[in-house]
């Protein structure tokens, strides 16, 4: 396995119960400030068991394609608070590491 997606797997499994973390802050977490895009592509192939539903774009916005509705509710199930336009609203549930 990529050393990088490792670290990227060994942050996500940390990220508690109804909080969320942006790519990016997982980047600079890991030191690599701009790199929310090699951790977007960690992402896609996050192992099974992980929260792979916290990590969303730094303004909140979900991604995932046909899983951005799944993981919308799981979140929702989470009490993940969300904006009236849809986004998570990270300034009440950003986790940063």
């Amino acid at each position: 396995m990529n050393p990088f997606f490792k670290q990227v797997y060994g942050i996500v499994e940390q990220i508690p119960y109804g909080k969320v973390i942006s790519y990016g802050d997982i980047s600079k977490i890991l030191g690599r400030p701009r790199g929310a895009r090699e951790v977007g592509r960690a992402m896609r192939y996050c192992p099974e068991g992980l929260p792979w539903q916290r990590v969303v774009m730094a303004d909140g916005s979900i991604t995932g394609g046909s899983f951005a509705d799944m993981r919308r509710a799981i979140l929702e199930e989470e009490g993940v608070p969300f904006l009236p336009d849809g986004r998570v609203d990270m300034s009440t549930c950003r986790w940063l590491g």
